[in-house]
């Protein structure tokens, strides 16, 4: 049985945290752990880390990838995902209030500056949410020009892609922010740093979160470089802890647990495939029917997830990508 709670509408952070008076690193740090559950703040995370431990950062950098279209005379949202192999791209057509799932192959439909693009079939067998589609012009200076970051409706206002961007990132690819490294900070970083902690970089491009029930996450591209394979290894064998920033992390490091690995992966964490490499995780709050849930019980253990998840809810923990953030130990 999965974890269960109860989500209120007003848990949801509805804007960046600077918004709110909040510096990133002051957002709420909820760490769970065989020893209990503590509440403290991001900055001191430090305070639950050990020399010797290895944060292992998403260094995927967010794209502005929500574009306004007209399909059918009606203004719409397209939502690009991830370009595939032979240069179409997954795409998600928006209306206000969610998904349209009532794509055509062969249909058209038209983006700013005389662009367009056309649905080819959906992405995966009996998905009516994603489709591969064909576009008229180069996607990345397209977005670039035309798009702005995704944003769901719990986020009412607009904000810059610079606070959909963490201090990591360094390679264009996200559909959305791998957030949970919002929160880290250059001077944080470098206090950590200077603690004894390492880091290391892993790439995983996400696509958009926004599933439809029963629908599992999708295929993303990825790449662990040798030196991080091999700083894992060796902080395993010196008995530190292996610290996934962010779910995306995770699913990148397990999908290369046995070495250095790149291309696309598949893998889906939960009960039928536990961690092997990570022995916690650095991650905002999930809504109560994401697959993520499933992903941090392979890390951590139902039993501590929910227990972190009860005292989020009770303590008022905000959730989503500009909301508080949790530390899951498993040791």
């Amino acid at each position: 049985m999965n974890i269960r709670f109860d989500l209120p509408a007003e848990l949801s952070a509805s804007a960046p945290p600077e918004a709110r008076g909040v510096a990133r690193d002051g957002v709420r740090l909820l760490v769970a752990s065989p020893a209990g559950v503590h509440h403290s703040v991001f900055s001191s995370v430090g305070s639950f880390l050990s020399a010797g431990d290895l944060l292992v950062v998403n260094t995927s950098g967010t794209l502005p990838a929500a574009v306004d279209a007209v399909r059918g005379g009606e203004p719409i949202a397209v939502h690009f995902s991830t370009p595939l192999d032979d240069g179409s791209w997954i795409i998600e057509l928006r209306a206000p209030d969610g998904p349209l799932l009532d794509g055509r192959a062969g249909e058209a439909v038209s983006l700013p500056g005389g662009a367009a693009l056309t649905l080819l079939a959906p992405f995966a067998p009996g998905s009516r949410r994603l489709w591969r589609a064909a576009v008229s012009v180069p996607v990345p200076g397209f977005l670039a020009s035309a798009g702005r970051p995704i944003r769901y409706g719990y986020v009412p206002g607009e904000w810059p892609l610079s606070d959909y961007q963490t201090v990591f990132a360094r390679e264009p690819g996200s559909a959305e922010m791998p957030s949970a490294a919002r929160p880290f900070t250059a001077s944080l970083v470098t206090r950590l740093v200077t603690d004894g902690v390492l880091f290391a970089p892993v790439v995983l491009h996400t696509g958009v979160s926004s599933p439809e029930a029963g629908e599992p996450p999708q295929a993303e591209r990825y790449r662990v470089p040798a030196p991080t394979s091999a700083l894992v290894s060796w902080v395993r064998s010196q008995g530190g802890r292996v610290i996934a920033v962010g779910t995306t992390a995770a699913r990148a490091l397990e999908s290369a647990a046995d070495g250095a690995a790149s291309g696309w992966t598949d893998l889906v964490l939960g009960p039928d495939r536990p961690a092997r490499v990570v022995d916690g995780i650095v991650t905002g709050l999930h809504a109560p029917d994401a697959s993520h849930l499933l992903l941090l019980e392979a890390v951590a253990g139902r039993d501590l997830v929910q227990r972190a998840y009860d005292a989020a809810v009770e303590r008022r923990y905000l959730w989503h990508e500009f909301g508080d953030v949790s530390l899951l130990l498993r040791r």
